[in-house]
């Protein structure tokens, strides 16, 4: 299966991994407001569970073509005093709800907020450069697997702007608040060494092994019971906000529909029989 969205973001599914590249290698996959909506529009038709189980997709890696992951907005965006199409007006003293580019952020936010919904695991690919945007799009994946000699960063500050695509939301629960601030109030850049020691990469590669590596990981999440990765994700994101009880109910809940599952008899099946288990996400 190949699906084209635009020429800056391809997408492709082989077996049960999809794989969505960033495709503007010549700028370093830097992003445009039309990537974003192109990434919207995929998001919309890939994260939903009907079409997870129709075309059987469990497991999706994103990475950029070239030399880098993504270094973040194209400032050429910010030409003027036009922003996306849209006169910048006099800083209101109060923001509202409906305040227009309050609006039109949210929009952009989806473009990477479906990585983290959607029922199967992502994985963030990363090597050349992770930053700003590009960065935010890999906190909003699962799992990043960051190449040697990276470099990653949230340099919005640089901009007189905040990390605002998921950044300041999704930083603090990887590495804690103080070290997110600090990442962010200092827009500084750090190798992929130091990101791997704060948590912020769950594995250090080199930078020649990097698609194999995923290739690996991908392929083993993908064997995996789908409706149990399914529920385990939920669960482990609501952990984020929820109390230890109503996290152990949400737990409860989830096994509940589990153990009534196609793909648990499947597993009790396969293991008894002494062969690798044939999941249909049911």
């Amino acid at each position: 299966m190949d699906m084209t969205q635009g020429e800056a973001v391809r997408y492709e599914q082989v077996g049960h991994i999809g794989w969505l590249r960033l495709n503007r290698a010549e700028k370093l996959n830097a992003m445009t407001p039309q990537m974003w909506q192109a990434l919207r529009e995929l998001g919309h038709t890939l994260s939903t569970e009907a079409y997870t189980r129709e075309n059987q997709l469990r497991a999706l890696v994103v990475i950029g073509e070239g030399r880098a992951f993504s270094t973040g907005i194209d400032t050429s965006a910010f030409g003027g005093v036009v922003f996306n199409g849209h006169e910048r007006e006099p800083m209101p003293e109060v923001v509202a709800d409906d305040d227009p580019m309050v609006s039109i952020i949210q929009g952009f936010q989806e473009a990477f907020t479906w990585l983290e919904e959607t029922p199967y695991p992502t994985i963030a690919a990363v090597r050349g450069y992770a930053l700003g945007a590009g960065l935010q799009m890999a906190l909003a994946c699962d799992i990043r697997v960051v190449a040697r000699g990276s470099r990653l960063g949230l340099l919005e500050h640089r901009y007189g702007l905040i990390p605002d695509l998921g950044g300041t939301q999704r930083l603090p629960r990887l590495v804690g608040t103080g070290k997110a601030k600090e990442l962010i109030f200092t827009a500084q850049q750090i190798e992929a060494e130091e990101a791997y020691r704060i948590g912020l990469a769950e594995q250090l590669v080199d930078d020649d092994a990097l698609e194999a590596t995923v290739t690996d990981l991908a392929d083993q999440l993908a064997s995996q019971p789908p409706l149990a990765v399914r529920y385990a994700k939920r669960a482990i994101d609501a952990s984020q906000y929820l109390s230890v009880r109503d996290g152990l109910l949400l737990e409860a809940k989830s096994q509940a529909v589990c153990i009534r599952s196609q793909d648990a008899r499947e597993a009790v099946q396969a293991f008894m029989e002494k062969r690798t288990p044939r999941y249909s996400g049911q």
